[in-house]
């Protein structure tokens, strides 16, 4: 694919969406087939995002969906929207005409002028911290997928999934069909507790099928599947060698006498996903704490964040899913045509999105009851647990930041322990320092802790000298590719 001829310095858009996984695609291609003069602006090289990451000349072998891609992918160039690849973005700020994103393209300036904004910045795994998690050869979930699809290549040889959520039951399938020996698949929560929500169930039969499909790939493979059982420590030195595994009881607290060791040489953890929400939270756009503990944008009925041209639309306003941020993703693309432009979609496809939308809303937030992550996880750390693995921070300092230094939220223990003050800025270890802030103060986490340690100046790495260029540079790139 590629992006559409130069034309004249300072062309303003309608519309600029940020992201082109699922639901930054679907947006794009929405907007633009109602004649909205539309951006889609991405850090990868190929469209699809973390969902649909693959490599050139995939032919989707590994992918769920991938016709549906192929046909997003048609519709980006059927009807002229300018695909920005490579560009990284990190700051949007509000104008009189609109926005200004502000992005890097090889390390160079670059910005894009438009009257509105579609947020569409995905998700990334979220990670629970346990004895032994930074040692080379403990990979997020993500990550290992990431690697397969992305690259064809294989974390490991032996490898441990563990965590909770539908998610692991993929990792694990393509794992084993790519001939990895995957020594164990082991769920923390218990999957049965799904069948308290059939109402969800009978209107998204579809996924259900879907991870059949997934355990029968792993019966096939003889792949063991452990509930109510996780990962509590990695071992090794130089590269993992082993893991300990061990049965936990509602809690998420270990069982006496349960633990085991196993033979790996790597181990993939996944416990859930941390939205990406730097772009709202440098617009103003309220935030509220979703059913799932993530911190996530406000949105109406027409994916409208409450800051007005802005528009959010995938994992950003609740995790859901790829299906879900498609359909979000396209009735966002929409509304904000029909606000920039005055073209008004068609009824009746308004009425199925919504239909849609409510269904997958409905399944997502069974999921979330379904796969909890209670707050016994940190009876597994020891006082010397790394928690924030860029400022190598343990748990142990956390806590005494609370207890010695009078800490009562995570802003102040950032300042007085330095989690979250490294090369990540809290991206890893963020939710983790949340929760345990929270618990030593006697309290369940609220979004102004989050938003504590998820507000960032600078969404995306860039050098001072990008920096000081800003739109001096001759770096306007809102006229062409």
């Amino acid at each position: 694919m590629t992006t559409s001829p130069a034309e004249r310095p300072g062309t303003r858009y309608d519309i600029a969406v940020l992201g082109a996984g699922p639901a930054g695609l679907a947006a794009a291609v929405a907007a633009a087939g109602q004649g909205a003069g539309t951006v889609l602006i991405d850090a990868g090289a190929r469209p699809g995002g973390q969902y649909w990451r693959h490599r050139e000349g995939d032919d989707g072998a590994l992918h769920h969906g991938w016709g549906h891609f192929r046909r997003l992918r048609r519709g980006l160039s059927a009807h002229g929207a300018d695909y920005r690849p490579g560009h990284c973005v990190w700051y949007v700020e509000r104008t009189e005409a609109g926005f200004t994103v502000h992005a890097t393209r090889e390390g160079s300036p670059r910005t894009v002028r438009a009257k509105a904004v579609i947020v569409a910045t995905g998700a990334y795994d979220r990670q629970l911290p346990f004895p032994g998690w930074t040692t080379p050869g403990v990979f997020t979930a993500g990550a290992v997928q990431a690697l397969l699809k992305g690259h064809g290549v294989p974390a490991g040889r032996r490898i441990a999934v563990a965590g909770t959520g539908p998610f692991l039951l993929p990792v694990a399938a393509g794992l084993a069909e790519a001939g990895v020996r995957v020594v164990g698949v082991f769920e923390a929560g218990l999957p049965t507790a799904f069948g308290r929500h059939p109402l969800a169930t009978l209107r998204n039969l579809p996924k259900l099928v879907e991870g059949a499909g997934y355990l029968g790939t792993l019966l096939r493979h003889r792949v063991p599947y452990r509930t109510r059982t996780t990962v509590v420590a990695a071992h090794g030195t130089a590269t993992v060698t082993g893991a300990t595994v061990a049965r936990l009881d509602q809690r998420w607290r270990i069982v006496p006498g349960s633990t085991r060791e196993i033979d790996c040489d790597t181990v993939a953890v996944g416990y859930g996903f941390t939205p990406q929400t730097e772009i709202p939270l440098q617009l103003g756009c309220a935030m509220r704490r979703d059913a799932d503990g993530s911190l996530v944008a406000r949105v109406d009925a027409r994916q409208r964040a409450s800051v007005d041209g802005v528009y959010v639309a995938g994992e950003a306003c609740g995790v859901g899913g790829a299906q879900l941020s498609a359909v979000e993703g396209e009735l966002a693309g929409l509304h904000a045509a029909y606000a920039t432009t005055g073209s008004a979609p068609d009824r009746r496809r308004l009425a199925g999105l919504l239909r849609r939308r409510a269904a997958q809303r409905s399944f997502a937030a069974a999921l979330h009851r379904a796969y909890p992550v209670p707050d016994g996880w940190q009876t597994w750390l020891e006082r010397d647990t790394t928690v924030c693995r860029c400022e190598e921070v343990t748990a142990g300092a956390i806590r005494e930041a609370v207890d010695d230094l009078g800490a009562t939220d995570p802003r102040a223990v950032k300042l007085y322990a330095r989690p979250g003050m490294g090369l990540c800025q809290g991206r890893v270890c963020g939710y983790a320092t949340t929760c345990l802030v929270a618990r030593a103060n006697g309290r369940r986490p609220t979004a102004d802790d989050l938003r504590g340690m998820a507000t960032r100046p600078i969404a995306h790495p860039l050098t001072l000298g990008a920096l000081a260029a800003g739109d001096d540079s001759g770096g306007d790139d809102s006229g062409g590719g």
